[in-house]
């Protein structure tokens, strides 16, 4: 179910299946009681709570990619009240496919405050953490080795000097790997090519970034299978781990994992983006409850369909819905 209406007449065609679990004394809440109730629940207490279940739920393996990424919950905005729309990093098990925790960004701060923050709630101890260009900080690279982690991390134009300094390691050529890999699929051929290396005395201010090793460079091409047009992007990171040309080329790949696996399924699956929970704190907090709902859907593995139909068969099938569960 989409929004609290739909939520409040499942419980009341239901009710006999829930009260097998708790007895609703008062019946089913309506859908103005389910508003009125996660407008108030505290949203970064509930999100540490999912945390909490998440460690306890799944197990995270010894070099697993967990990627850090932002997204903005379109409608949850007020113009009435000049407030904008909530945007949430969350932090995402590549293989595990389940989100770890998330961080709201507060309306004056940005990314770069909410990563530590987010870093805090999470037991990521021997994973590789990666970030897009906004979380290629200083203070970030430090917080993620104190969490006995290690980082890969994007640079842009926010890091003019460190983007210079690697180019310029790149275009003299000294002791680089290479690595070059294919994608098809989407209804596209995506070619990668990884170069890296550590002769990284150059870079100004090298010791100011907690344990960088090593430099890397992706060169992408995607040809659409279709129109057989082309489109090339080059991009660099940094990261404490070796310049294992092959293990940065799947890393990097892997970050957008976030992306497609859950930001997408958010969206299309749970329908975030159409929401109207504008006031108090529903929306982060129905973002929660999305993503607990998508950990569980993602472990039962029973029935291999979409993740839309399982859904649809989680609300329809009382016993189907007992397994996801797992109650």
């Amino acid at each position: 179910m989409d929004n609290w209406t739909a939520i409040s007449n499942f419980g009341r065609l239901k009710t006999d299946w829930l009260r097998i679990y708790f007895p609703f004394e008062h019946g089913m809440p309506s859908h103005d009681v389910l508003g009125k109730v996660f407008a108030q629940i505290d949203s970064n207490k509930f999100s540490a709570c999912f945390s909490k279940w998440i460690n306890e739920l799944s197990e995270i393996t010894k070099g697993e990619v967990v990627a850090i990424d932002g997204k903005t919950i379109c409608k949850s905005n007020d113009k009435r009240l000049n407030k904008r729309p909530f945007h949430v990093v969350s932090a995402y098990a590549t293989e595990n496919r389940v989100c770890l925790g998330q961080q709201c960004v507060d309306e004056k701060s940005n990314e770069i405050i909410a990563i530590p923050q987010l870093l805090d709630l999470l037991v990521v101890k021997d994973c590789i953490i990666t970030i897009d260009a906004m979380g290629c900080q200083k203070n970030i690279a430090k917080k993620i080795r104190e969490k006995q982690a290690d980082y890969v991390l994007m640079v842009k134009g926010n890091q003019k000097t460190l983007k210079n300094d690697i180019v310029a390691i790149f275009d003299l050529n000294k002791a680089v790997k290479y690595s070059k890999k294919q994608d098809i699929g989407h209804g596209r051929i995506e070619t990668r090519i990884c170069e890296a290396t550590e002769v990284i005395a150059s870079i100004k201010g090298k010791n100011n970034w907690e344990s960088i090793k090593s430099v890397v460079k992706i060169r992408s091409e995607r040809i659409d299978k279709q129109s057989k047009r082309s489109s090339t992007e080059t991009r660099y990171y940094i990261s404490s781990l070796p310049a294992d040309a092959n293990q940065l080329n799947d890393i990097i790949r892997k970050h957008w994992k976030v992306e497609n696996n859950l930001h997408w399924v958010l969206d299309v699956v749970f329908k975030e983006d159409q929401s109207l929970k504008k006031k108090g704190q529903p929306a982060l907090n129905y973002n929660i409850m999305t993503k607990a709902a998508l950990t569980l859907i993602e472990q039962e593995d029973s029935i291999k369909k979409l993740k839309i139909i399982k859904r649809q068969s989680a609300a329809l099938d009382d016993n189907y819905r007992t397994k996801v569960l797992k109650i």
